[in-house]
């Protein structure tokens, strides 16, 4: 069986945080999702997390994936170093297992990397791989040491290396694979006898090779794979790979993105052909987007259903629906709970909330829509507000198809405007207003004869 044992027990003191380091988002997901998903869609059929720091925070949020976790200990007295958290692991390791270990804090890894790492330590028949690459600057890394015959002799940390050890370019890059049986002979061999005083999980290659096993190296191509997060500044960093990635994605599946490098667009967002998507944009957390639609600049959807055709311009959509060929904004605020038929208009300053508006309706400017049930063919005009809050509870207005709702009224819910009610400008509705019916409240113009003179 191919499994993995993937670290995720380190504290992340350089983050400054209270989350825990894996926790931390990169385009929109946690950095220790990247890894589990990369790992399985390489054919990984056991997952094994190692949990420490924060380890409820972490189970709780990967408790879905179909993962195992086991707990490192931590605190005054417990053991430290990547070879005592594979150690932790121990038991869920059978003899004919080809394990992959991991490090939860390199979101940028492709199951593409993983696949080629495995199917050479497979088809070499190494007891254990060691993936590298090559630093122009390898400060910080532990450096390769090899055979004659290129196979791997030893892994030197930057702090236990010597002078001419350092500078060797080839690197580390902490990932490794083993034969089962191979790992845990080697693990019950380990000491921690450095400058650290820790188990080192690179102390296995060279017990390993003292009795003589088959170490390879398989060198990376793309470096940026293995870039890991430490701090805030690497994870601006890395974040910045991944987004790349995923507009250069979206653009080769026939997306136009104007300009990539101000564009931003979750992980989980799905768009369709032909949409061109403006600078300034933020596409989040399972936002689906259609075909043809233009949106942006300046928008910013939040788990949000975008359907075909549709304009969204500087404007905020949350947790809303958006049917075929609607136009919103600019500066529309759609807020959780709105849906939006088929041609429908919502225009400059138009605020909606939990609301549904049916095919053909319309509010072009300066209105607030919430708690409502707006039907087809409905005009709201500008300055209409849907006076849903009476201080203690929301109440619902519903608005009849082919309605008329003039300029600067007011809705107080609870109220009905039934199929063809027209609403006059200015009017204060707190009664329902029957079939066809025109409402007008307001109070009678009065003119003071004289009165307007010498008002400065």
């Amino acid at each position: 069986m191919n499994m993995s044992i993937i670290l995720a027990a380190g504290e992340g003191t350089r983050m400054k945080s209270d989350i825990p380091k894996t926790l931390h988002k990169v385009c929109g997901k946690e950095m220790i999702k990247y890894i589990i998903e990369a790992a399985k869609e390489s054919g990984i059929e056991k997952n094994v997390v190692v949990l420490g720091h924060g380890k409820e925070k972490v189970g709780h949020n990967i408790k879905d994936m179909g993962v195992v976790t086991v707990e490192q200990p931590i605190g005054q007295g417990a053991p430290y170093g990547t070879g005592f958290a594979v150690m932790v692991a121990k038991e869920h390791i059978d003899d004919e297992d080809t394990v992959l270990i991991l490090c939860a804090d390199g979101p940028l890894i492709r199951k593409e990397t993983l696949s080629s790492f495995i199917n050479s330590h497979l088809e070499n028949n190494y007891d254990a791989s060691v993936m590298t690459s090559y630093f122009e600057n390898p400060k910080g890394y532990g450096r390769i040491i090899r055979n004659e015959d290129s196979t791997i002799r030893d892994i030197v940390e930057e702090k236990d290396a010597s002078e001419e050890i350092k500078k060797i370019i080839e690197i580390n890059a902490g990932i490794y694979c083993f034969k089962g049986r191979m790992l845990k002979y080697a693990l019950e061999n380990i000491d921690t006898d450095n400058s650290q005083g820790e188990y080192y999980l690179t102390d296995t290659i060279k017990v390993l090779n003292n009795d003589n096993y088959k170490i390879g190296g398989w060198i990376l191509g793309d470096e940026t794979d293995i870039k890991a997060v430490n701090d805030r500044v690497q994870l601006a960093e890395v974040t910045k790979l991944m987004q790349q990635r995923i507009n250069d994605k979206h653009m080769l599946s026939g997306v136009t993105i104007i300009d990539p490098e101000n564009t931003y667009i979750d992980d989980s967002v799905i768009i369709g052909r032909d949409t061109i998507v403006y600078p300034g944009t933020y596409l989040q957390e399972g936002t689906v987007v259609g075909c043809c639609c233009t949106i942006g600049p300046n928008a910013r959807i939040i788990n949000s259903k975008v359907c075909n055709n549709v304009s969204i311009e500087s404007s905020k959509v949350i947790e809303s629906s958006i049917g075929d060929n609607t136009t919103v904004g600019p500066f529309a605020y759609l807020r959780p709970g709105t849906a939006l038929g088929k041609n429908v208009k919502i225009g400059d300053f138009v605020e909606v909330k939990k609301s549904t508006i049916g095919d053909n309706s319309k509010s072009s400017h300066l209105s607030y829509i919430g708690d409502a049930e707006v039907g087809k063919d409905v005009n709201i005009g500008c300055g209409v507000v849907f006076v849903n809050y009476d201080g203690k509870k929301k109440h619902k207005t519903v608005v009849g198809d082919g309605a008329f709702i003039g300029s600067n009224s007011n809705l107080v819910a609870p109220v009905n405007v039934q199929q063809g009610g027209y609403v006059a400008c200015g009017s204060t509705i707190t009664e329902d207003v029957e079939e066809g019916d025109l409402a007008i409240a307001r109070a009678r113009q009065v003119n003071k004869k004289g009165l307007g003179k010498n008002r400065y």
